[in-house]
This record gives structure tokens, sequence and C-alpha cells, in this order.
């Protein structure tokens, strides 16, 4: 019996169950039992599946279904990145590509929230990242926040997720890029123009904004 078999047995078995996140699962000798594994395998099927989050071990606790991430994913993309970097940054350019269809092929329904919802929030966040600039200070804790505002609303949490994930790997590599760095007045300068094309409420002219926002960084790749 493979390892593949007993992790699907395993998953199976949390999903007719109807399990959730923090949910305790049978102790080993009744998994053994219900599964018909043996020890050792089981305990490598655990370990694999607490390693992408769907069980987790709580030692002298016991076992629980866990709270699913994208850790592993992060941790791979980190990893992929961080090899590109000493070659041909293609997989830096493959990530920034999926990022920005995602961030611009949203434009339509971030528009069509933000025409009935006010934007002070986000005035107040640009503004930070100009007064930042000013005193030439990079604000990526601005910029996510800014980011995050915008999809956050539209309650699809695995949006904030992905991208979330993106950002952070993005951040690892940027130092390491090569090319000039835009300069902080540069990327206060496309927030401001989002916002304001936000508020125009015309879906194309936002998504042109977005898609300029990128433009830094592809310059620094060599696009």
């Amino acid at each position: 019996m493979n390892q593949s078999f007993i992790r699907d047995q395993m998953k199976s078995f949390i999903l007719e169950r109807g399990l959730q996140a923090g949910d305790p699962l049978p102790n080993e000798q009744e998994l053994m039992a219900q599964l018909g594994v043996g020890r050792h395998p089981l305990r490598e099927a655990i370990k694999a599946l607490q390693a992408v989050g769907i069980i987790e071990i709580r030692h002298g606790h016991g076992t629980y279904v866990g709270q699913v991430t994208l850790q592993s994913l992060e941790d791979g993309l980190a990893f992929r990145m961080s090899q590109s970097m000493t070659g041909d940054l293609q997989d830096v350019r493959n990530v920034l590509e999926v990022r920005q269809a995602l961030e611009v092929g949203l434009a339509a329904e971030v528009v069509a929230h933000y025409s009935t919802t006010d934007t002070s929030h986000l005035e107040a966040l640009v503004s930070a990242m100009e007064s930042k600039a000013a005193a030439g200070e990079y604000f990526p804790k601005e910029d996510w926040a800014f980011h995050e505002a915008l999809y956050k609303p539209l309650g699809n949490a695995l949006i904030i997720d992905f991208l979330s994930v993106f950002w952070r790997t993005f951040a690892d590599v940027d130092p390491r890029l090569p090319g000039p760095r835009y300069t902080p007045t540069d990327a206060a300068g496309w927030h401001r123009d989002l916002l304001t094309t936000l508020r125009s409420g015309t879906p194309d002219l936002f998504a042109h904004s977005m898609k300029s926002h990128f433009t830094g960084i592809h310059t620094r790749l060599g696009e």
C-alpha cells in the first residue's frame, strides 16, 4: 500500500466525516484499524499531510485537522525565485506576471465596490506614502495595506492569501533584482494614480493604472 493511497484515505476520512480545522482525529490505534494500515506507513502519511497543513500534531494533546495555509506554496516560490536570481530571472518574471494578471483582472470588481464606498482610508495610506517618499523613504507597510484594502472588501480570502504570498516572495528578492530601483517618489506616484483612477469609476482606467504600477519591476527585469 503506497503512501499516496494512505494520504488519500486520510483526506477522505476527514471529508466524509465533515471534520473542520481544529477538530480532533482518532488516536493512532483507531486510525490504523479504520484505515487498515500499519503504524509506520500511517505515521509517514500523517507527516506528509502535516507538512501541507492538512493535519496538525499538538504534542502531548493529539492529532487534529489543520488550518490549511499557502505556506508550502510560499516556501516553494521563494526557493524557485532565489534560484532564478542566479540565472535568467524567468521564475521571477513568471510570479510577477501571475500577480499582475490577478490584480489587473480584478479591476472591474474593485471599481464596482468603491463606486459606493468611501475611499478616505485609501487616501490616508497614499498620503502616508507621499510623506515618506518626500523624506526619501520606501513604504512597504503602507504599500501592502493599500493593496489589501483594495481586495479585502471583495470577500474572497483566497485572493488576499495569494497576493500576500506574491508580496512576501517579491519583498525577499527585491533588494537583489538587477538594475536601478524605482524611487519612493515614483512608487508614491503610481499609488496616487491608482486612487485617482479608482475614484473615476472607470474600470479600464483603473486596470491601466494597475498595469503601469508594475512598470518599475518590469524595467529592472530588463523588459
